[in-house]
């Protein structure tokens, strides 16, 4: 198995898992009302620089030539400046999410998870740890001490690959209507 950059030709196989990965949060970024709005939207956004979900924050697991899963990660430091052209194009759009601020999961000075996703091919097969270890020796090499990521309270077969993988439950966070936990790892 490879784990690499995404590229823009990805986009068809990253983007299905990135809608997996961050559920709802899909429609809060993106304004969209149905799955197939927030899946373009998401593409576009996948397309453009400067963004959280920008294919230069994404690594992919290639297996067999296939994208096996995805992970997006940054710097918390950049946080607020990544979320800005979602706030920017809710603005263009007059969604429900323009006059909001986007809840800020990712604190100065970590390595921030933002989202994780194995196809259900490739499930059961360590790719999700394989990702997670690709991020933290790039979060290494970029000079920070710690990775975090967030998890749905209710998932607890996720919370359990993060606990094993090393990661300590620091707090919770409220997106939309969803309790999740807050986890940090020092690398």
């Amino acid at each position: 198995m490879l784990t690499r950059m995404a590229t823009r030709d990805d986009a068809p196989e990253v983007i299905p898992l990135l809608l997996e990965a961050i559920g709802d949060i899909a429609y809060l970024l993106t304004g969209a009302s149905d799955e197939s709005e927030a899946a373009e939207r998401l593409t576009a956004f996948y397309n453009q620089p400067g963004n959280r979900v920008s294919c230069e924050h994404v690594l992919v697991a290639e297996q067999e030539g296939r994208v096996a899963g995805m992970l997006v990660a940054y710097s918390g430091n950049d946080a607020h400046l990544l979320d800005e052209p979602f706030l920017v194009e809710s603005h263009r759009r007059a969604s429900s999410m323009a006059d909001s601020a986007i809840v800020r999961e990712a604190q100065d000075g970590e390595y921030y998870l933002d989202a994780l996703a194995v196809a259900a091919t490739y499930r059961g097969q360590g790719i999700a740890k394989q990702l997670m270890t690709a991020a933290e020796l790039r979060a290494a090499e970029l000079g920070f001490d710690r990775t975090a990521l967030i998890v749905e309270a209710y998932n607890d077969r996720a919370y359990k690959l993060y606990i094993a993988s090393g990661y300590t439950e620091t707090g919770t966070l409220r997106i939309g209507d969803s309790d999740y936990r807050r986890m940090v790892k020092l690398i």
